[in-house]
């Protein structure tokens, strides 16, 4: 049998390959057009982009691909990826070659599946974000040879190739080409009865039970027909493990991870805790959302995305607090062994996710609107009336009284306050039972700081005027008004 191996990347026999015979193997140098150099990963990863025009006229820089019909009929695909940091277009550019060539190959019009693999050479390895730990057969020095999944592979490559675009199911819904990968073949386990779930995660203190049973009151309002599942660690008590149950989470004890780079005591310390939502191998996708938004519409469509898609950030990174994954054992053995070398740019599990995932696909800002108006004092009135869900930044609602948004009064949060985002919250808890309200009732640290910092509002005389309300909220502990 005569094999058709494709060299991507590869300018010299290899040295597993040079003793193949030419009855053996048939080498075939795979040409295409290195992406102009002029091209930075800023081009391909904008901070922002105009979501209100027609997603069609908003073009990525072109990052070439080969005549894909010059090449047909390969049995094997060999390349070499740059070694390079994470960010570097031609790593990116080499890794999405590879993946066109095998959906090429593999994957006819029908979306027949035909037997290929990837052999990958030279000290680095593929980027994980396209080609899955779950797919590697085999590896020893440096050769890497996969087995792909060619469906999901497809899924990928019909992305666009950065965040300079809105992903195109979104665009496009109901109409995006690639749905139909995900759902014609029966040899597909997520096709026909895909298992998803929401989560989020609990760990350390019961700062954010009371945000977490909002959050699950809120998905349930939204007519969500997935599960919820909360990870949760050995601070959380029997009392409010019930009353998350009976918000609607599924309860998963996990123990936290420690984030090696942290200093003992601070904030970020045990927040690596959410690379466990990885190792929910019983579903095929999850959604994780931070305990602090509230969704004011139903988002399950949105589980069609692959592996990492998010709402942008700052500069080309991506928002971990609402987020798609594909939970695997061994992508998380991967996170587990990246965190003792690569240090996240905040300090926090955002960071280090962004490191380790940086090609990504964007979400809508709907989906994960930033409880934040830093940059426009009119914007504290304004916010899309068709968003999606709410990340309360700052002090969060069950932190302040239900009359008033208490951002306001700390001059260090005065980014973050909007009376009617502030109200939509408690609308919410009025639905809630009596039973889970009590969950969010002040504390008298949280109450002595509200009194405190309206006091300083008052003598700083602050424009807005919360300070001079007459507080009828009946979690106040204090007797006395300020």
């Amino acid at each position: 049998m005569r094999f058709r191996i494709g060299l991507v990347n590869v300018h010299k026999t290899p040295i597993e390959v040079k003793d193949l015979h030419d009855e053996e193997a048939e080498l075939v140098n795979v040409h295409f057009l290195r992406v102009n150099k002029s091209v930075t990963w800023k081009d391909l990863f904008p901070e922002w982009i105009d979501e209100n025009v027609p997603q069609k006229s908003l073009q990525c820089p072109e990052i070439p691909m080969p005549e894909l019909e010059d090449y047909v009929d390969l049995d094997v695909v060999m390349a070499r990826v740059p070694c390079a940091n994470a960010t570097n277009v031609f790593r990116l550019q080499v890794n999405l070659v590879v993946a066109n060539l095998l959906v090429k190959n593999g994957l006819d019009s029908n979306d027949v599946y035909r037997e290929i693999y990837v052999v990958f050479i030279g000290p680095c390895s593929p980027m994980l974000e396209i080609f899955r730990c779950d797919d590697l057969i085999w590896h020893e020095g440096n050769a890497w040879i996969y087995k792909p999944d060619l469906r999901r592979l497809k899924q990928k490559i019909l992305m666009p190739v950065g965040t300079c675009q809105i992903a195109s199911p979104f665009a496009e819904p109901g109409q995006e080409e690639w749905r139909k990968y995900a759902s014609s073949s029966t040899s597909n386990k997520i096709a026909h009865n895909p298992r998803e779930a929401y989560v989020t995660v609990l760990h350390s203190s019961e700062s954010y039970v009371c945000g977490a049973i909002s959050l699950a009151q809120s998905i349930i309002l939204s007519n969500s027909t997935k599960d919820l599942i909360l990870l949760v660690d050995n601070s959380i008590s029997q009392e409010a493990l019930h009353s998350l149950k009976l918000a609607g989470w599924k309860i998963k004890i996990i123990e936290r991870i420690r984030n090696p780079h942290a200093k003992r005591g601070t904030y970020n310390e045990w927040n690596y805790s959410k690379l466990r939502i990885w190792q929910l191998i019983e579903y095929d996708k999850l959604i994780f959302v931070d305990a602090d938004f509230l969704f004011f519409k139903n988002i399950d469509p949105f589980f069609m995305f692959p592996q990492l898609s998010a709402a942008g950030n700052c500069r080309h990174v991506f928002n971990s607090g609402i987020m798609i994954i594909e939970p695997s054992e061994c992508t998380f053995k991967t996170l587990m062994e990246k965190t003792l070398t690569i240090v996240s740019y905040n300090g926090g599990d955002q960071g280090f996710l962004n490191e380790v995932f940086s090609w990504w696909h964007r979400w809508p800002a709907k989906l994960n609107y930033l409880k934040n108006f830093q940059t426009d004092e009119n914007r504290k009135y304004e916010y899309p009336e068709d968003a999606y869900a709410m990340h309360y930044l700052g002090l969060k609602p069950w932190m302040c009284y239900k009359d008033y948004d208490c951002n306001w009064d700390a001059l260090e949060y005065r980014d973050f306050p909007n009376d009617l985002i502030h109200a939509k919250w408690w609308k919410v808890y009025d639905l809630m039972p009596k039973e889970l309200q009590k969950f969010c009732d002040l504390t008298s640290e949280m109450d002595t700081r509200i009194r405190l910092e309206r006091k300083k509002a008052k003598i700083a005389n602050f424009s807005d005027g919360h300070w001079k309300i007459h507080v009828k909220d009946p979690r106040k502990l204090s007797d006395s008004d300020i």
